[in-house]
């Protein structure tokens, strides 16, 4: 845009706000993305009026115009995903070949609901009164409300945005205010689509204001949230206090199985990459790392020397494997972190060093630590950081009640040639989401995304399972 300040999206116009923030590069101090505006109280309510008008012309739209839209979306998040994944990697501080990835992966959530427009199918059945017939079909739920964190800028509001539109829905974004240029470009594209206006509106802002706003609104009809457990609970209570739909997806303390019989080139693998990639800022991480004592002193050695081929530095630079930290708090709490540790008793056996890189950021040295415990403070809590810790255990009964001792529950992995374990494993882990012998991070799009106890909420993310949330049922009985 010719502005200097990059605006939000409201009833189908680029608004100024009341102020705004610069948006600055977390791996080079000096790179200043561009200004964002801020949104306040007023605004966001002028967004949440102009989604239930825009809303009402969008569900009477015809399937083609909103296959037609969301494969629009798609072409484009896929056709420019070199130019937006560097732009998503400078604001959040994960490698380029990461933000293209994510950038792609956003386009693929776009035409898969793109498909799903075409499959909305209702179903019939007999009454058990004579003459009676009845029939079931799914309408949009109405306005929803998305706010989404910094850690997958894009594609966390591709796979929310994606299906409201989908289904017949409006909807108002309020991104993290850490990662507003990824939310703005994304916006952007779907401005220029043949979309009723109110529909779609971006309002950036903080949490406190435009957040609480959302949450608290009676206008809205669902709100799906991703972000902390903390946060999560308030967003949960106030949407109870309206009976509004609600779908949280929310920390986690995500476990990797590694039994005496792995293969351990590939447990090694799934270790680090599960652990470090991202620089550890995954809600599907594997920061405790379970290893039964036959293997434990071979996968430690080969963990280190795995990790020692980790090159952490500027992550539009080739060859980096680790990026920079998103921000200077989320930087010392991983250093509050890593003295914790120290004080509870873990060894710390490589890396958790500050790195100074050719520019100026927030830089750190993947962690590991041995002998940690289970019931340890960085065994309990979500770091979001590039710290992993082993947990010794005598076999595998011991290392799966390990695993399921916990209040989280969104990914568990083992890893193990065993066909005995591997099914008794994706049978009792207590978790959303179970990988065998694979990284505990790496989702598909095609199918349910979530978790048990603190880590989740509602209906399922993702796949057909998204209509849950999306839509309402209606029930229609008929007599001839």
């Amino acid at each position: 845009m010719s502005n200097s300040v990059f605006r939000n999206y409201i009833a189908g116009e680029w608004v100024e706000g009341p102020s705004s923030i610069a948006n600055i590069s977390p791996s080079d101090l000096s790179d200043v993305i561009g200004h964002y505006a801020q949104a306040d109280a007023a605004q966001t309510q002028a967004a949440i009026t102009a989604a239930a008008q825009g809303q009402l012309e969008w569900e009477k739209s015809g399937l083609e115009q909103r296959y037609a839209v969301l494969m629009a979306i798609g072409d484009e998040l896929i056709t420019r995903k070199d130019e937006l994944g560097k732009l998503l990697a400078r604001e959040e501080g994960k490698t380029v070949a990461e933000g293209v990835g994510e950038t792609y992966r956003s386009g693929q959530f776009f035409h898969y609901y793109a498909a799903e427009v075409l499959r909305q199918m209702g179903e019939t059945a007999d009454s058990v009164r004579p003459g009676v017939e009845i029939e079931t079909r799914r309408e949009p739920v109405g306005v929803v409300g998305i706010i989404t964190p910094w850690n997958f800028p894009t594609a966390t509001g591709a796979w929310k945005i994606a299906p409201a539109l989908a289904f017949g829905n409006a909807v108002v974004w309020k991104p993290a205010n850490q990662v507003p240029a990824s939310a703005w470009a994304l916006t952007e594209i779907i401005s220029r689509q043949q979309l009723p206006a109110g529909t779609f509106n971006l309002v950036m802002g903080p949490g406190a204001e435009v957040g609480d706003v959302l949450i608290n609104s009676r206008g809205i009809n669902a709100l799906t949230f991703t972000g902390s457990l903390e946060t999560g609970r308030k967003v949960a209570m106030a949407t109870a206090g309206n009976l509004i739909k609600c779908q949280l997806e929310m920390g986690s303390k995500n476990a990797l199985v590694v039994l005496d019989d792995a293969d351990l080139d590939n447990a090694v693998e799934c270790a680090v990459g599960g652990a470090y990639g991202g620089t550890g800022q995954k809600c599907t991480a594997s920061s405790r790392l379970i290893v039964t004592e036959g293997i434990h002193d071979r996968f430690v050695a080969a963990v280190i020397e795995r990790m020692k081929k980790l090159v952490v530095g500027n992550p539009l630079k080739e060859g980096v494997h680790i990026g920079a930290v998103a921000d200077a708090r989320q930087m010392e709490s991983n250093l509050k972190y890593l003295a914790l540790a120290k004080a509870e008793g873990g060894n710390l056996v490589y890396g958790g060093n500050v790195i100074t890189a050719e520019t100026e950021g927030y830089y750190m040295q993947p962690a590991l630590f041995t002998e940690t415990t289970n019931d340890m403070t960085i065994n309990r809590e979500e770091a979001f950081a590039p710290i992993a810790c082993v947990i010794k255990v005598k076999d595998y009964a011991e290392a799966l009640a390990t695993l399921n001792d916990t209040n989280f529950g969104l990914t568990g992995g083992i890893c193990t040639e065993s066909l005995k374990y591997a099914t008794d494993f994706k049978r009792n882990a207590k978790t959303g989401c179970v990988m065998v012998n694979l990284p505990t991070a790496g989702t598909d799009y095609h199918v349910p995304f979530g978790g048990r106890k603190d880590s989740s909420f509602g209906p399922r993310e993702q796949g057909t399972y998204a209509k849950e949330f999306y839509t309402v049922v209606k029930t229609t009985y008929i007599r001839a």
